[in-house]
């Protein structure tokens, strides 16, 4: 079962405020007009959920059917039926429950181990503004854009999608998907630190290599012991520790030197090096 399923399976559990939930429910759906009616095609699980709302609605059918993927249900009510009492979401316990209908009805999360994305379908443009604007009262931002011929508000902050996840009840997902972000944010921090310490290993084993060539150059041709003390310590220090970094070669002089101290010697050794090969 997906991550998404699992969110929606926990929301169809959850029997609080159910017309203003069904209310989101209805808002979000496809809807085939027909007359002065909409038919809704929703799944069995909700047909269950939102049954005893439906029949208490005037002049509400509902039918089932059977079709390749599962069973789904129809129903179909009046479109003074489908119209929201707005006045309602000002109180935010029924704002929850509706927002609840939106994503059992369109809403969609991706798997949070490959990528963190929440968002709701909708199929008009005002839908996807209104449901927006809903979102933002409750300091959730998202953003909208079109899609073929519908219209997706979404979003992809992790820290953003947990809020909505609270907001609409969804407790055990809200634990899962923590649980995800802090072994993906413990594994992100681990690698960036082996790449830092890999590039800086490279970068000693680079530099390393040069100095080398300007040491043996310079034995080969006036002989460490033409150099000055400091430089000539630093050089030997450099044939014994080939792998040390500036800082331990530093620590290891005498008297003990910075490692900015250790990088402007060798900088001084490259130049007698170059000024040599030039003669």
């Amino acid at each position: 079962m997906s991550f998404c399923s699992q969110i929606k399976d926990e929301l169809a559990n959850i029997k609080e405020n159910m017309l203003e939930e069904l209310q989101g429910f209805i808002f979000i759906s496809k809807k085939i007009k027909k007359n002065k009616s909409l038919i809704i095609l929703g799944t069995d699980n909700y047909y269950k959920k939102y049954e005893f709302f439906l029949k208490k609605l005037e002049n509400c059918t509902i039918n089932s059917l059977d079709i390749n993927r599962g069973k789904k249900f129809l129903f179909t009510l009046s479109i003074d039926n489908a119209k929201i009492n707005y006045n309602n979401l000002n109180k935010l316990s029924f704002k929850r429950a509706f927002i609840r209908g939106l994503f059992l009805g369109g809403g969609t999360l991706t798997n949070p181990q490959k990528a963190y994305h929440l968002e709701f379908v909708a199929f008009t443009k005002d839908k996807a503004e209104y449901i927006k604007n809903l979102l933002d009262t409750l300091e959730i931002k998202t953003k909208v854009v079109k899609r073929r011929k519908n219209f997706i508000v979404y979003l992809k902050e992790s820290s953003q999608i947990v809020d909505l996840l609270n907001i609409m009840g969804a407790h055990n997902a809200l634990l899962e998907l923590e649980n995800i972000r802090v072994v993906k944010e413990v594994r992100n921090h681990v690698n960036r630190s082996v790449n830092c310490e890999l590039a800086n290993l490279s970068k000693t084993i680079s530099s390393s290599v040069f100095q080398l060539e300007d040491i043996n150059f310079l034995i080969n041709t006036i002989g460490l012991n033409h150099l000055p003390n400091n430089l000539e310590q630093l050089a030997n220090l450099r044939l014994e520790y080939k792998e040390a970094t500036l800082g331990e070669l530093g620590s290891k002089l005498k008297p003990p030197v910075s490692k900015s101290c250790v990088s402007h010697r060798f900088k001084k050794i490259s130049q007698i090096a170059k000024e040599m090969r030039q003669k």
